[in-house]
């Protein structure tokens, strides 16, 4: 919950620059914008207002914006900071526990051991729970002022009575005559309302105030028939629950309350201008002076739901001004207006990424089933106790095999596993190159004696030593590795978590689809690498080659506070004149370790016969 406060704050400074392009345009384009096409700008704020809380993401993060993704990240790991052995030895404030539990002294030389470093993580900053348990407390507020208002309604409801007057029913017969409204639309009198208003979408129903009956004046009364069956005309009060509920969730927003207000002066607006339209121009001073006469007994509704003629004083001049300047647009004006929308629309609804939760937070990666061959799998005698995901795809064919697609879009931190691509960049930036991938150890003592060694590329990757890809990482710098990671489309690109350890359990996460999609491109050579840079990772990462074939992969282990949380194992087999690329991913509160993910990947490889062969 706290971290979807850190990025509900960050969606807000979107917000607040969305309103501040709205209110820009709208004074702008005042004088060619309709009425209508004035408050219909609005229904894109709103609909903006509902994005961060979508469970999936509508849009690509736009890397326009990546400044909301660095703020995110930034905010996160101040609020669940992360901190764990590096292994330059710039920190080592953390226990360290090193994972040889399911090595054999045979694996440890023939297959890619599976050394992790535990992370410790502390508890959310108390700041963010604050906040949140504020942001609830006012929830609930503006919840219970809801309700209250609902039961006034409801009381209202209650003791009103049809309209019985025969005048009245006549008038209101011939305005729904004239307006084509088919729909039968119930119409009451009650004395607890000082202006008529119109409640309910799905059931409207019309509330007339007795005075406005006992007062009877046809041409006034008939005026405001006409305002409160325009709100039913283009459905206002659906409009209202979706302002109602902004305000509910945004209660903590000064911006968004003013627009908001700016919202439903507009409605009424473009309400005034609808019924003017259905006036001749003899009757729009009339309509004015109606509004005028009444203007001391209108007041603002004082239920959210419902829609009326009434405003503010300052509103009320706002609308007869409106009324007195009012010319029906030509088809020139209606042109103008419609174009000067689409520009302010689409200025606005750029920034639509960078509103959307999930977008933000890179929890799940927006991957377009449609257009793919998948077949689900069921492997969950192999997943008993782990949450996780495995997936295959097999290049002749283009067929995907998958259990449970949507943790096979789930990101998580890559952990050792992006290593691979790490010696990538070391070859493309010449740290390293094939024929010279040693980096001498620096002396300093690791849990591993595998560690405590100069080490190349080969050898690192077997025993999986942190401290040679973070001495790639700290001569690459932040900047060439977010140049890589965008161009290779690595996961979130996210490297908010430092230099030293964003791949660890941090900022860095990617899903099973992606590691596969990654792999193919890498054994493709489809992200222009020089080829031999592309084959040095290949070999390195090589685990048998044999008459049968050749199987290549990766493990990762997440461990955070001493226990094994996130296993990964990635790679590819080829064998049978078929290549085959996988991923599996596990986790659990303890566990769930790359080793594991390891046997659970080889056992459904045999299974499935692609590979069930020995290693040597």
């Amino acid at each position: 919950m706290t971290e979807f406060i850190v990025r509900f704050l960050i969606c807000n400074m979107a917000i607040c620059l969305i309103i501040a392009i709205l209110l820009l345009g709208r004074t702008v384009c005042k004088c060619v914008l309709t009425k209508r096409a004035q408050y219909h700008l609005w229904f894109l704020f709103l609909g903006l207002l509902l994005i961060p809380f979508l469970p999936v993401p509508l849009f690509g993060f736009c890397p326009s914006f990546s400044w909301i993704r660095y703020l995110q990240s930034t905010f996160s790991l101040c609020g669940f900071m992360q901190t764990g052995f590096l292994a330059s030895g710039s920190d080592t404030g953390t226990a360290i526990s090193p994972d040889t539990s399911a090595l054999t002294t045979k694996e440890s030389t023939d297959w890619i051991n599976d050394f992790a470093l535990s992370v410790h993580r502390e508890m959310p900053a108390p700041l963010f729970l604050i906040l949140c348990g504020i942001w609830l407390l006012g929830i609930l507020a503006m919840l219970l002022l809801t309700a209250k208002s609902w039961l006034r309604l409801n009381v209202i409801r209650n003791s009103a009575l049809p309209v019985q007057h025969e005048k009245t029913r006549k008038l209101y017969a011939k305005c729904l005559a004239e307006m084509k409204i088919q729909k039968n639309i119930p119409v009451f009198s009650t004395a607890f309302l000082k202006s008529p208003v119109i409640v309910g979408w799905r059931k409207p129903q019309i509330y007339l105030p007795i005075h406005l009956i006992s007062d009877y004046d046809e041409a006034q009364l008939r005026y405001m028939l006409y305002h409160e069956l325009q709100h039913y005309k283009h459905q206002d009060a659906l409009i209202n629950h979706f302002i109602n509920l902004a305000a509910v969730f945004y209660w903590f927003n000064p911006l968004v309350w003013y627009a908001l207000k700016k919202m439903r002066e507009d409605r009424e607006l473009a309400c005034d201008s609808s019924v003017l339209t259905l006036l001749k121009e003899n009757e729009y001073k009339e309509y004015g002076n109606t509004l005028i006469h009444f203007a001391e007994k209108l007041s603002l509704p004082s239920f959210p739901f419902a829609t009326g003629i009434s405003g503010t004083m300052k509103q009320m001049e706002q609308r007869i001004s409106n009324i007195c300047s009012y010319r029906k647009p030509s088809f020139r004006k209606k042109l103008a207006s419609a174009a000067s929308f689409l520009v302010i629309f689409a200025l606005s609804s750029s920034l639509a990424p960078a509103l959307s939760t999930y977008a933000a937070n890179g929890d799940h990666y927006n991957w377009n089933t449609a257009s793919q061959h998948v077949t689900t799998l069921d492997l969950s005698s192999y997943f008993d106790g782990y949450e996780g995901s495995f997936v295959l795809y097999t290049a002749e064919t283009g067929r995907w095999d998958i259990y449970d697609l949507e943790q096979a879009t789930y990101r998580s931190s890559p952990d050792s596993t992006y290593k691979i691509y790490d010696a990538l960049f070391g070859l493309d930036a010449r740290i390293i190159t094939p024929a010279a991938t040693q980096i001498k150890w620096n002396g300093e003592r690791y849990p591993f004696e595998q560690w405590n060694a100069d080490q190349t590329l080969t050898s690192a990757m077997q025993a999986s030593v942190n401290w040679y890809f973070q001495s790639i990482d700290r001569q690459l710098g932040t900047a060439r590795i977010d140049n890589y990671l965008k161009k290779i489309k690595y996961g979130n690109e996210n490297t908010a978590g430092g230099l030293s350890s964003y791949w660890i359990e941090s900022s860095l996460t990617i899903s099973p689809v992606e590691q596969v999609e990654l792999l193919t491109k890498l054994f493709q050579n489809g992200f222009d690498f020089a080829p031999e840079h592309m084959n040095t990772v290949k070999d390195s990462i090589l685990l048998s080659s044999c008459e049968h074939g050749n199987i290549y992969g990766k493990t990762g282990t997440g461990r955070v506070d001493e226990k094994d949380m996130n296993g990964w194992f990635v790679g590819a087999v080829e064998a049978s004149g078929k290549t085959c690329f996988f991923a599996t991913n596990i986790r659990a509160a303890h566990d769930a370790a790359g080793s594991r993910a390891r046997e659970i990947t080889m056992s459904v490889l045999s299974d499935l016969g692609i590979w069930d062969h020995p290693f040597l």
